[in-house]
């Protein structure tokens, strides 16, 4: 027998495991350590390879045919019955399998069988031998099972017998690695409350599946607020977590806690949801953010100055502000100077002449920002000094945001440096270079019957079939 990844790699394909099934090996070998998945496309294969059709097997020939009557059947065998094209076949096997626990998870399947006789025995048998245990060990396929039409009989006798179940049961649903079990875990666990709120608040912080973070932190939130408690257990989970989403359930929850100086702190968070959640509890309270962000902005010299204060005031304030924008251009932090474009775009004030220069700063983040703020407006760039640093000797970041705005120009210019970058060695810039011409099309600027045009496009005829080429030149106003 193969090791595990041989197991896996057959699985793939289900065809190779149907076929040792067929030849007798035991269910537990064939399968190896079978997953939800696994389970699922083991019963395709079958189907795929019906037993009429052994000629696509060879390996079949050596088996015997199936018998009418299935009592006799051993639990690899039963299990190539389960999955059968013939739905009596199936239903003959749906009805001797009570005696091997090893097909369950095949019986999980059979629930949501179109067949309603099949169906119907499939899901008599499952309610009789469904326990906690076996639920959980189930509940990846079940929720797989549970996505397909007449689907969701195993949901709903899954989220009966877990909802019985104990909280030690549930805690290996917690820490599944499948996201949906976790989502199914966590949404029994808050309807049952069967976990407290600090618990709840940690579970949002630490797990990385957004509607798992949003379940708990709201329920962690409202539990605080339903029972009481102690908010610090709630809170300091929340408002330490890495997601923005479960740290702005935290800021907001502040609010009700009474604590607008503490929100004030998230005014510069990283993230503009959790700032936006910060202004709404600062203004709760009587506060008001904006003139909180412009003393922070005064200084720009300030080496300590966030860079959320930058943009969280061009998020709150209005154009006068642009006043102490300008001046944080020049900080020594790329993070603030970023902001600082950011901030100005924000307020519609982004001037192309003073912002030019920035698209030569050593930081890839200030350059993305200044390319962003520039690109509404890049006709008014010279042609000549973006094309000079699109040349190889300039720094990546430089070279990318001069080929973006020099094909937001369009026209020549756009076909120029695209068919320039072509042979570029570097693997990202040529393809956006190959998209740019493929999608390049003469604008009404564009002198027609230019030979500069027809070079060019001549250069690049290995990304067209001949009838577009010839279109495009036609359209052009060149010869094909």
């Amino acid at each position: 027998m193969n090791g595990g990844a041989g197991v896996r790699e057959d699985l793939r394909g289900g065809t190779a495991v149907a076929v040792r099934l067929a030849g007798g090996a035991p269910l537990r070998e064939a399968l190896g350590g079978a997953e939800a998945g696994d389970w699922l496309v083991l019963d395709a294969a079958v189907r795929e390879v019906a037993w009429y059709r052994s000629r696509l097997l060879p390996e079949w020939e050596h088996t015997d045919p199936l018998p009418a009557e299935l009592t006799h059947l051993g639990e690899s065998r039963l299990a190539l019955a389960l999955c059968h094209r013939d739905g009596r076949v199936r239903e003959a096997a749906v009805r001797r399998s009570a005696r091997c626990p090893g097909l369950l998870p095949l019986i999980v399947i059979r629930c949501a069988d179109w067949a309603e006789p099949v169906r119907e025995r499939a899901r008599e048998l499952l309610r009789e031998v469904l326990d906690a245990r076996t639920a959980v060990d189930l509940a990846p396929l079940i929720l797989r099972v549970g996505c397909r039409d007449r689907g969701a009989f195993g949901i709903g006798l899954l989220e009966e017998v877990l909802g019985r179940a104990s909280r030690g049961r549930l805690t290996a649903l917690f820490g599944h690695p499948e996201r949906t079990v976790r989502r199914f875990g966590y949404r029994l666990a808050v309807g049952h409350r069967l976990l407290g709120p600090a618990e709840l608040a940690h579970a949002a912080a630490r797990d990385q599946d957004t509607v798992v973070q949003d379940l708990c932190a709201t329920a962690a939130v409202t539990s605080l607020r339903d029972e009481g408690g102690a908010y610090d257990e709630v809170l300091t989970p929340l408002l330490t977590a890495r997601s923005p989403r479960t740290r702005s359930a935290g800021v907001t929850a502040l609010r009700r806690a009474g604590r607008p100086k503490q929100a004030e702190v998230f005014l510069v968070d990283r993230s503009a949801l959790v700032r936006a959640c910060a202004r709404y509890v600062v203004r709760q309270h009587g506060g008001d953010p904006a003139p909180w962000y412009r003393e922070r902005c005064a200084a720009p010299d300030d080496p300590g100055l966030p860079p959320g204060a930058v943009i969280g005031l061009a998020e709150c304030g209005d154009r006068a502000d642009a006043g102490l924008l300008w001046p944080l251009l020049a900080h020594p932090a790329a993070g603030v100077r970023a902001r600082a474009v950011a901030g100005l775009r924000a307020l519609d004030l982004a001037d192309a002449e003073r912002l030019r220069p920035l698209l030569d700063d050593p930081a890839p983040a200030v350059v993305r920002e200044t390319t962003a703020a520039l690109l509404p407006s890049a006709k008014q760039l010279s042609a000549g000094w973006l094309l000079e640093r699109s040349g190889p000797g300039r720094p990546r970041h430089v070279r990318v945001a001069a080929f973006r705005l020099l094909d937001a120009q369009g026209g020549v210019v756009a076909l120029r440096v695209a068919v320039r970058l072509l042979e570029d060695p570097d693997v990202k810039l040529r393809t956006w270079a190959e998209q740019s011409v493929q999608r390049w099309h003469p604008s009404a600027e564009v002198r027609r019957g230019d030979a500069e045009v027809g070079e060019l496009l001549d250069r690049s005829r290995h990304l067209f079939s001949d009838y577009v080429l010839r279109r495009r030149k036609r359209e052009a106003g060149l010869d094909g």
